[in-house]
């Protein structure tokens, strides 16, 4: 079978994207998976696929990117592989340029949010630059949402001709057997947490880091919890940051109605205990979490930047708010806790919406037509 190699940063990234594409193209091809090991999370089991562990590092880390470079590059010599594929920006940057130096005649980069978009100053410079640099060593471009694209080709990072986005957009698409309403899973996991059955539950599910948005959730939700004394919220994901004592202290009186749960492998049980979603992240690429949340027919209220917007349809999927603007997103939060034929409406809504165009099988089935297509003898 042709060789080809998938290439990322963190098992957090194959768990949650790559596992379904992993699995689908091991009956096609011999596929290898680089990836540092360990990581913050267990990497899944993946039958089928070889696991070969790099020092493939998320920081700035100058000798052990370099490093990495020289094994990625000897790896690819070794190898000889028909095609490279690398999510996350360190791996594309390092894999991208290591293909093309061993010679490996494809190489795919897909872009799945930009780290500088939300900075400022020189770094922002110094990692714009590296994703065009990314984009330049890439022989095809893929990115998570038609906006982001726009973004991407508006910005001069990457030519209009070399970046498609497959299908509808998003990564993996949305397992719909496995995200879906559970009525068992509402009650275990509310007693779990020791919510009332009542209770009006906010969830975020993703990593918590500032980017992320999340101390501006808790001032949110702070200001809220008078008003709406049913409304707790959820906050489930590896805390990178160690924000869980600021995340208290935004949250203020309202601490009481807080929960921070760890890393999980079953965010759908989470889920399917929530009245709706909450992604207010300052950047975002394709917001998957949000089309989880709509195939388990949860609304979403989300930040107005490019990537969400492909994801939620505003007014008709859930609501938008300002980034980093914490008192809007109080308010578009009060709208759905307060409104609970407007919440079944836009959740129905957006299940629909997730099971029509999002669908695993979907963009599974997109990635291998891609692939066969740039493989073709």
């Amino acid at each position: 079978m042709t060789p080809i190699c998938f290439v990322t940063t963190s098992p957090l990234i194959v768990n949650a994207f790559l596992a379904p594409h992993l699995r689908h193209l091991s009956s096609r091809y011999a596929v290898s998976l680089a990836v540092t090991l360990p990581g913050e999370v267990p990497l899944r089991p993946l039958p089928g696929v070889e696991v070969l562990s790099l020092p493939i590092r998320r920081p700035i880390a100058p000798l052990q990117d370099v490093l990495a470079l020289r094994q990625l590059y000897a790896l690819f010599t070794r190898r000889h592989f028909a095609l490279v594929h690398s999510f996350a920006p360190k791996a594309g940057l390092l894999a991208s340029w290591a293909g093309q130096a061993a010679g490996v005649p494809k190489r795919v980069h897909t872009f799945t949010g930009q780290v500088w978009a939300s900075r400022r100053g020189l770094m922002r410079q110094v990692l714009r630059a590296t994703d065009r640099l990314t984009a330049r060593a890439a022989t095809h471009l893929l990115a998570d949402s038609a906006s982001q694209r726009d973004f991407l080709v508006g910005e001069g990072i990457v030519p209009d001709w070399k970046c498609r986005v497959l299908a509808d957009g998003s990564v993996s698409g949305v397992d719909t057997a496995r995200f879906r309403p559970d009525a068992a899973a509402r009650a275990t996991v509310r007693r779990e947490l020791e919510l009332d059955g009542d209770a009006l539950v906010i969830v975020y599910i993703g990593r918590i880091t500032r980017d992320k948005g999340v101390i501006d959730l808790a001032g949110a939700f702070a200001a809220l919890s008078a008003q709406f004394p049913r409304a707790a919220l959820l906050l489930v994901g590896h805390d990178e940051d160690a924000l869980g004592p600021a995340l208290l202290s935004a949250a203020g009186e309202a601490a009481g109605k807080l929960r921070i749960v760890g890393y999980t492998a079953a965010p759908e049980r989470y889920l399917a205990a929530a009245d709706m979603l909450c992604l207010p992240s300052y950047r975002e690429g394709f917001g998957s979490v949000v089309i989880e949340a709509a195939a388990a027919g949860l609304p979403a209220v989300a930040s107005r930047i490019y990537g969400i917007t492909d994801a939620v349809v505003e007014g008709k999927t859930g609501l938008l708010f300002r980034p980093g603007n914490s008192a809007d997103l109080s308010v578009q939060l009060g709208v759905l806790l307060k409104d609970e034929r407007l919440r079944t409406a836009l959740g129905n809504a957006a299940r629909d919406r997730a099971l029509g165009m999002f669908a695993e099988s979907r963009l599974t089935a997109a990635l291998a037509d891609f692939y066969r297509s740039l493989l073709a003898p």
